[in-house]
């Protein structure tokens, strides 16, 4: 279980990135009143909730009526892990972990951003959403190993409304260098695990079945 914990919070801590949203989302308040920023940080993470644990619940009945196998999902879900790890090794914005340049110009021109950017893409963005089926998808239907999942989910969106609650004093703390240093150091293992979830991918496909093993002295 604490293995599970851990792939689970590392995956979520990476692909969430709670450090860059807080960072982002100071950006895009700079305007706005201490109560308006508490209000949309907690919306934004309830919003952000919400959409995750839904796809945690009914992803894998989707996958199902979509005839996706859990194979197929891992392999893909590995891919798009691993091109977003790529751009935090390299410290790259990108569409799957936070916004883009056209998506932060429409930001700007909004007064409350609590549903869009924040809660989606910046929190629940296309990397998060893949990332929690393939991890409740990966459960096997265990209940226990789930629930360590949902926890490791619920407690990355508490470290990240917390952090948007701070997020004048996180940006001022750790200036570019440090987010770019933490950025990069969950980028890899996050790279790690994105791989390792191509190799169980290809692993439960029965593509390349395993050799039988030959018995010494049995001819």
């Amino acid at each position: 279980m604490l293995e599970t914990a851990i792939v689970a919070f590392t995956t979520f801590f990476a692909t969430i990135g709670p450090v860059d949203v807080a960072v982002i989302y100071a950006a895009l308040t700079r305007d706005s009143s201490a109560e308006i920023k508490t209000s949309m940080a907690l919306r934004g993470c309830l919003v952000a909730g919400i959409i995750l644990i839904c796809f945690a619940l009914a992803g894998d009945r989707l996958l199902t009526s979509l005839g996706i196998s859990l194979a197929a999902f891992k392999f893909a879900g590995g891919i798009l892990l691993l091109l977003i790890a790529i751009d935090m090794v390299f410290a790259r914005t990108s569409g799957g972990t936070s916004t883009t340049d056209e998506e932060t110009q429409e930001a700007l021109g909004k007064e409350d951003v609590s549903v869009f950017p924040l809660a989606t893409p910046l929190i629940a963005g296309p990397g998060t959403m893949g990332a929690v089926i393939l991890l409740m998808a990966n459960a096997e239907d265990d209940l226990l190993t789930q629930g360590v999942v949902m926890a490791a989910l619920l407690a990355v969106l508490l470290i990240t409304l917390i952090l948007l609650l701070l997020a004048n004093k996180v940006q001022q703390w750790l200036g570019v260098t440090g987010i770019h240093v933490i950025s990069r150091i969950f980028g890899i293992l996050l790279a790690a695990l994105a791989v390792q979830f191509m190799f169980d991918g290809i692993a439960s496909s029965g593509l390349f079945p395993l050799p039988t093993s030959i018995t010494p002295g049995l001819n």
